[in-house]
């Protein structure tokens, strides 16, 4: 009755506070989320973001604590930290879930770090679950449904399951005509694109990637942007358009910014780095190439370490550096037999072949262009069972 009369509030009648300790340590993580997202360098946000997911601990408030461990492991994802950032994101679902619905940002940041460390099975099964619970949650939401579908049709496009890749996209591109938001259909485009680019079919990847920029021009989302820039830019280069290719790059670079996350710069690079190789630019691909792999650290992204390294080897062998190039070739092959898209490593092992035969060793290039046409008649044996099937 007192606080009334004052006009404050009981709590701070009582503590001298106007807000709560549970909504001061809100306020406290809400503020270190800003300084993590807009900062150049984020190593105070995090700290303080640990002592902020100590003291909730202590105090049993499992909510912040569990708000704390997520933006802990999304800053962790944007630095390229994909272990850390994985059993972070795990860690604060478990201590307090929140919805697929809620926060998709949590979720894609999570499936999208089980495939870049090698798990895309485990991507797979996280957006299955985040799609079924959308669906039954909101039946109606079709831009969730859209969002999860998209990031369904990636971790199944990682995992080699391109014919159901395309069933999930085939899905939801027949409620395109019901959504109305853009970003949505950016992102169903951007995945038919990646598809189909994967495929092997250029032109209609091309064409979805095009429909994709002209929505995300009318909008502010940047990173999209540059993201969708950079696809074109792989997908012409497939089409031997080099200076065409560049045009993107250059936008796409200055859309990223100075704190694009470390897959985006990679790529970006090692495709630039093509680019100026088949333009001629010798020192330029060297030094686009050593530039992709210089932005990824560790283990944490293995394909788009093998995407760079396979630039570096083609730049190298430009240069007339063969040793170099050869061990870059090895080590390309290595990771993208393991973990890159079957139509990647027959394609590098390919450009290892030809490489070696110019450089006269015959046996070695003979070996070699053999594993890559097994490879290849892998890739039609299981083409044609799936159209059996």
């Amino acid at each position: 009755m007192l606080a009334r009369k004052l006009g404050i509030s009981a709590d701070y009648l009582e503590t001298g506070s106007e807000i709560r300790d549970t909504d001061e340590r809100e306020l406290q993580i809400a503020d270190a989320e800003l300084e993590l997202r807009l900062a150049e360098i984020t190593d105070e946000a995090e700290a303080k973001l640990k002592r902020l997911r100590a003291d909730a601990l202590e105090a049993g408030d499992t909510v912040a604590a569990s708000r704390a461990n997520i933006a802990l492991g999304l800053a962790a994802a944007h630095g390229g930290r994909n272990s850390e950032a994985i059993e972070l994101l795990e860690s604060g679902l478990e201590l307090s879930p929140v919805s697929a619905s809620a926060r998709p940002d949590v979720y894609a940041t999570l499936g999208k770090a089980y495939a870049a460390s090698g798990r895309p099975k485990r991507a797979v099964e996280l957006f299955e679950s985040c799609l079924a619970e959308v669906s039954h949650e909101a039946p109606d939401d079709f831009a969730a449904q859209v969002r999860f579908t998209t990031y369904l049709s990636y971790a199944l496009t990682d995992l080699g399951d391109l014919r159901r890749a395309e069933e999930v996209l085939e899905e939801a591109l027949g409620k395109a005509e019901e959504m109305t938001d853009a970003y949505s259909r950016v992102r169903l485009y951007w995945g038919v694109a990646r598809l189909n680019d994967i495929g092997g079919r250029p032109a209609a990847a091309l064409d979805y990637i095009r429909r994709a920029i002209a929505l995300l021009d009318v909008t502010d989302d940047t990173l999209h942007l540059a993201r969708a820039h950079i696809l074109s830019a792989a997908i012409l280069l497939t089409q031997d358009r080099p200076e065409e290719a560049t045009r993107h790059h250059k936008l796409a670079e200055k859309l990223l910014g100075p704190n694009a996350e470390p897959e985006d710069l990679s790529g970006l690079y090692a495709d630039q780095s093509k680019a100026a190789a088949r333009l001629g630019n010798v020192a330029l691909a060297l030094a686009k190439a050593e530039a992709a792999v210089a932005a990824l650290a560790g283990d944490e992204y293995p394909r788009e370490m093998g995407l760079g390294q396979w630039a570096l080897a083609e730049a190298r062998a430009l240069d007339g550096n063969t040793d170099g190039a050869d061990s870059a070739f090895r080590e390309a092959t290595m990771l993208l037999e393991a973990h890159g898209h079957r139509r990647e490593y027959v394609d590098v092992y390919r450009s290892w072949g030809k490489f070696l035969r110019r450089a006269g060793r015959e046996e070695e290039a003979l070996e070699v262009l053999e594993r890559a046409t097994d490879l290849a008649a892998e890739q039609v044996a299981d083409a044609q069972a799936h159209q059996a099937e």
